[in-house]
């Protein structure tokens, strides 16, 4: 039984699948199993991938990157769980590096390494507000999400514990989980470039416009369900509010007033809520 399951969900990702692929292949740990959960590409992804006869290959019709990944992960037995997006890349290290920091920490349930960004075949640097903390990460990871997939490991009991990725959002559902998971956990940084992390090409989900209404219920989510310390919730609340209002603004300048005023009344319901309902929900969490 390997050590750790690798995850690429992909999708008509032809032209990229193969760099992907063997990018995990030529690490230089192999206690590893490779899984790939095509969701029902149209394009030659499927055939590109038989050219990995070690490489376990699950064709689902298309649900979404979500249910991709869960997928994967149901699918593998490793006790730790690495996810690559299949237009990124690792370098050869990646897997030794972080399963001999879990082998260190063995109270660690979650890491993830540092990346070199391509965005349109040219390297960029990230600006500081993309640093990645190390530790308690939720308050910054509020506005902009500071974990990436391709970087992460994680031990599987807390993959199943926090039941996935949500498989009803389209789209930012790697922030959704980071948040829940870092509501609750540290998640511990290793600061070294070991993944490349390629941007700027039209399929990516973070091209996808009006990516800031499912953060808003991914935020809803949490100030509903989630067991928040009072600066916590304080600090989701007034995400939740600034980003209700730029989405509403939006809405209204493209005369969608329906929609805008959902979203309006959505940030006071939040913004009028009293001080004891918070008590309350802090004190007796779900």
């Amino acid at each position: 039984m390997a050590e750790i399951s690798v995850i690429i969900p992909t999708f008509n990702r032809a032209g990229r699948i193969e760099k992907a692929v063997e990018s995990v292949l030529a690490q230089d740990y192999k206690d590893f199993e490779l899984i790939v959960v095509d969701d029902g590409s149209e394009d030659d992804t499927l055939e590109i991938l038989k050219n990995y006869p070690e490489v376990r290959v699950l064709p689902q019709e298309r649900q979404g990157v979500s249910a991709a990944r869960n997928h994967g992960v149901n699918a593998g037995a490793g006790a730790l769980i690495a996810f690559l997006d299949s237009d990124d890349l690792w370098l050869p290290s990646k897997l030794r590096v972080q399963a001999e920091f879990f082998n260190t920490n063995p109270d660690v349930l979650i890491c993830q390494t540092g990346e070199t960004w391509i965005r349109r075949g040219k390297r960029v640097n990230p600006r500081n507000r993309h640093e990645k903390p190390s530790g308690q990460v939720f308050e910054r990871s509020l506005d902009l999400c500071l974990v990436s997939p391709s970087a992460v490991m994680m031990r599987r009991s807390l993959f199943e514990a926090m039941g996935g990725f949500d498989e009803s959002l389209p789209a930012c559902e790697d922030y959704d989980l980071w948040l829940r998971i870092g509501c609750r956990h540290p998640v511990h940084l290793i600061d070294e470039p070991l993944v490349i992390k390629h941007g700027g090409h039209e399929d990516q989900l973070s091209a996808m416009p009006g990516l800031d209404r499912h953060r808003i219920a991914s935020l809803v989510k949490l100030l509903e369900n989630e067991p928040l310390t009072a600066s916590q919730r304080a600090a989701a609340a007034a995400v939740l509010l600034k980003k209700c209002r730029i989405y509403a603004n939006g809405c209204a300048k493209r005369n969608r007033m329906e929609e805008a005023e959902f979203y309006r009344a959505l940030a006071l319901r939040y913004e009028n809520e009293p001080p004891q309902n918070q008590a309350k929900k802090e004190n007796n969490p779900p």
